[in-house]
C-alpha cells in the first residue's frame, strides 16, 4: 500500500454504476492493483486511500464474503488491503485502517480535533477527591503507578515524571485514529478518538471514547456487548465484556472485567479479574479479584487479593465458625495510610504488613490472623504460614499468570519469602520477644495495644516465624551456590530495608537512587525509567544475597560462612521444611474432618505434600 495512483475513468465508471459517489474523484487514491468491483453504495469525502481488495473475509465460521466496501460513508480515511467494511450507519471520519480488517454494522468511527486517545490524563487513586497522582499512558506498569502514588507529595519528583511522560506522548501521539491489522469491529455504535492495535475484536460495544487498546497477535483484546469505555487504556490480552462501564481507567495485561462491573478513576494490573461490583479510586495491583455485586473497591490499594461479598472479603477461608478469621493484607491500604481488617485468610502474598488498624506506631506482625470474640480482638501471630491456603497460593499464582511473553510490562516477583517478607518476620519476632520479656512467661495472654495475644499463640508465632526463617535461609543458600556467588556479597546494595513496589521487590536504597536520578536528570526519558525497574529486578538475586548473607551471619552468630556452616544451614532448612509440611498436613486434616472437602481432593493434596521431600536438595 506504499504506491498510490489516481483512479482511471473506467474505474470511476464502475464505481458510479455501483451507486458510489465522491466529492472529488481526484482525491481518491488507490493501490496499483486496485479493482473497483466490490464497492457498492459508498460515498467518499475528502482525501481517501484504498488498498487492494482481492481476498475473501470470514465473517462467521465457514461464511466468507469478498473484501470490499458496501453501504458506507468515508471522509479522510485510509483503508488497507483486503478489508471488508459494510453497513456503516453514520460515517467513518479521519481514520487510518490497517489490512485484513472486518468492520460491519457500526454507527460512527471518528477522530475529532485535539484527540488524546486516553493518554496523558491525571487521575486520583486512593483518594477520590484529592489531587491527581497517576498519569495514565500506554506504557504505564504497576511499578511506575505505585511509584507515582507513593511519592505524590514530592512536588519536584511529580513534576519531573509528568514532564517525562508528556515528552513521550508528544512524540508518539498519532494525528488521527488508527486501527491495526486483523481487527474485527461489528455491531458497535460509537468509536471516537480511539487507537485500536492489531488483532482486536470489538463486538456489540456501546461506546469507546478517547481510548487506546493495546492488542497484539499473541495477546489479543476482546471488547464485548454493551461496554462503555471512556478516557481509558486497555492493554494486551484483556477481555472487557457484558455491559462494563469504565471511565478514567487503566487496565493492564491479561485482565478480565465483565458482568456489569463499573469502574472510575481506577487502575487494574496484570491478571486482575473484576465482575459485578464497582471500583472507584482503586489501585488494583497484580492478581486482584472481585466477583460480587456488593463489593465496592474504593480508595484502597490491593494485590493478590480476592474481594468477596459484603463482609466476607475473601472466599478462601475454609474454617467457618462463630468468630471471624482474618489477616491484614499488605496491599489493602486506605487513603489515610491505615490498614484495615480483612476477614478470612488471604494467602501467601496478602500478608499483614504495615500498621494495624489506625495505630501509626504499630509494628509488623506478618502472616497473622485477627479474630473477634464479641468486642475483643485477638491476634494470632504467624498462623497463616502453616495453612493449606498459603501452600495453595504459593503453587497457584505463578501458574495463573496468563500474560504472553511479549506483554509483561508489570514486574511480578512470586517469592513468598523474600528480603521484604522476611524483614517483616524479623520485626514480628522482635515484637513477640519484647512482649514476653515485659510480661514474663507465666501469663495466659499478652496485651498489644488494645489487642490480645494468647500465650500459646505467642509461642506458636515464634515457632512459625523461626520455621519460615530457616526455610528462607536454606533456600537462599542453595540458590546462591547454584548461581555461583557464594561467600561475602560482591555488592552492598540490598542491605537494609526492602520495599514492595506493586510486584517488584527491591531495596529501599534503590528506590531512593531512582528518585535522585529522576530529579537530577540522569533519567531523562520514560523508557529509561521503565528500564531501571527491569534492571533492578534482573539484579534481584544479587541484592537478595547481600541482604541474606548478613541475616545468616546474625542468626547463626558467625563471622563467615564455612562449608560446615553450609551443611548445618542445609540441615536446619530440611528440618524446618518438614516441620512446615507437617503443620500444613494438620491443617488439611482439620478441614477434611469438618466434612467440607471431598476425599479424592483431600488425598490428592496429601500426595502433593508427600512429594515435597523431592525439593529438599
Amino acid at each position: 500500500m506504499s504506491n498510490f495512483r489516481q483512479l482511471t475513468q473506467s474505474e470511476i465508471d464502475v464505481l458510479e454504476n455501483n451507486v458510489c459517489w465522491a466529492e472529488d474523484w481526484q482525491r481518491v487514491m488507490v493501490a496499483e492493483g486496485f479493482k473497483p468491483y466490490n464497492f457498492h453504495r459508498v460515498m467518499f469525502y475528502g482525501d481517501i486511500r484504498l488498498g487492494e481488495f482481492n481476498k475473501q473475509v470470514e465473517v462467521a465460521k465457514g461464511f466468507f464474503k469478498h473484501s470490499g466496501i458496501n453501504d458506507a460513508t468515508l471522509r479522510n480515511v485510509s483503508v488497507g488491503d483486503d478489508c471488508l467494511i459494510e453497513k456503516v450507519g453514520n460515517f467513518i471520519n479521519n481514520y487510518t485502517i490497517g489490512n485484513d480488517c472486518y468492520i460491519s454494522n457500526i454507527s460512527t468511527l471518528e477522530t475529532t480535533e485535539d484527540a488524546t486517545y486516553g493518554e496523558g490524563s491525571v487521575i486520583s487513586v486512593l483518594n477520590e477527591m484529592g489531587d491527581g497522582n497517576v498519569m495514565i499512558f500506554r506504557n504505564l506498569n504497576s511499578q511506575l503507578a505505585a511509584f507515582m502514588v507513593k511519592h505524590a507529595n514530592d512536588k519536584t519528583l511529580k513534576q519531573q515524571l509528568s514532564q517525562l511522560i508528556e515528552d513521550e506522548l508528544r512524540v508518539q501521539r498519532p494525528e488521527r485514529g488508527i486501527i491495526g491489522n486483523n481487527v474485527k469491529i461489528i455491531n458497535t455504535k460509537d468509536i471516537t478518538n480511539t487507537v485500536i492495535k492489531g488483532d482486536c475484536e470489538i463486538n456489540g460495544a456501546a461506546r469507546l471514547l478517547e481510548c487506546t487498546i493495546m492488542s497484539s497477535r499473541d495477546a489479543s483484546v476482546y471488547i464485548g456487548t454493551g461496554v462503555i469505555c471512556e478516557n481509558s487504556i486497555i492493554c494486551d490480552g484483556c477481555s472487557i465484556n457484558n455491559s462494563v462501564k469504565m471511565q478514567d481507567c487503566f487496565v493492564g495485561e491479561a485482565c478480565q472485567i465483565t458482568n456489569g462491573f463499573t469502574a472510575e478513576a481506577s487502575l487494574f494490573f496484570a491478571n486482575s479479574f473484576m465482575a459485578n461490583g464497582e471500583a472507584c479510586a482503586a489501585f488494583c495491583g497484580p492478581f486482584s479479584a472481585s466477583h460480587h455485586k456488593s463489593s465496592l473497591l474504593i480508595g484502597g490499594q490491593f494485590s493478590f487479593y480476592n474481594a468477596g461479598s459484603n463482609t466476607n472479603f475473601s472466599n478462601h477461608a475454609y474454617k467457618m465458625g462463630p468468630m471471624h478469621y482474618g489477616t491484614l493484607e499488605r496491599g489493602t491500604k486506605t487513603a489515610s495510610g491505615a490498614y484495615v481488617l480483612m476477614p478470612a485468610t488471604i494467602g501467601a502474598f496478602s500478608v499483614c504488613f504495615g500498621k494495624l488498624m489506625n495505630h501509626p506506631d504499630m509494628r509488623n506482625l506478618p502472616f497473622s490472623y485477627l479474630m473477634a470474640y464479641g468486642e475483643t480482638m485477638y491476634i494470632v501471630p504467624g498462623r497463616n504460614i502453616t495453612t493449606v491456603g498459603l501452600y495453595r497460593d504459593i503453587k497457584k499464582w505463578p501458574k495463573r499468570d496468563k500474560r504472553s511473553k511479549q506483554s509483561k510490562k508489570s514486574i511480578i516477583n512470586f517469592d513468598w519469602l523474600s528480603p521484604f517478607t522476611v524483614g517483616e518476620i524479623m520485626e514480628g519476632i522482635k515484637i513477640l520477644k519484647a512482649l514476653r520479656e515485659a510480661s514474663g512467661d507465666n501469663v495466659s495472654s499478652y496485651n498489644f495495644h488494645e489487642y490480645v495475644i494468647n500465650a500459646s499463640s505467642l509461642r506458636k508465632g515464634l515457632k512459625y516465624y523461626d520455621i519460615a526463617l530457616r526455610i528462607y535461609m536454606g533456600a537462599v543458600m542453595k540458590r546462591a551456590q547454584k548461581e555461583g556467588f557464594f561467600g561475602a556479597p560482591a555488592t552492598k546494595v540490598g542491605e537494609g530495608r526492602w520495599v514492595d513496589l506493586s510486584g517488584l521487590l527491591m531495596p529501599e536504597s534503590e528506590e531512593q537512587r531512582l528518585i535522585d536520578d529522576i530529579k537530577s536528570g540522569t533519567i531523562d526519558n520514560i523508557q529509561s525509567l521503565l528500564d531501571r525497574f527491569v534492571d533492578i529486578n534482573d539484579h534481584y538475586s544479587d541484592y537478595r544475597w547481600a541482604w541474606s548473607y548478613q541475616l545468616i551471619l546474625d542468626y547463626y552468630k558467625l563471622e563467615e560462612i564455612t562449608p560446615a556452616d553450609v551443611e548445618r544451614i542445609r540441615q536446619d532448612y530440611v528440618h524446618a521444611r518438614r516441620a512446615w509440611i507437617a503443620e500444613i498436613r494438620k491443617d488439611a486434616e482439620k478441614e477434611y474432618a469438618m466434612g467440607d472437602v471431598e476425599q479424592e481432593v483431600y488425598e490428592d493434596f496429601l500426595s502433593k505434600l508427600d512429594h515435597e521431600i523431592d525439593y529438599e536438595n
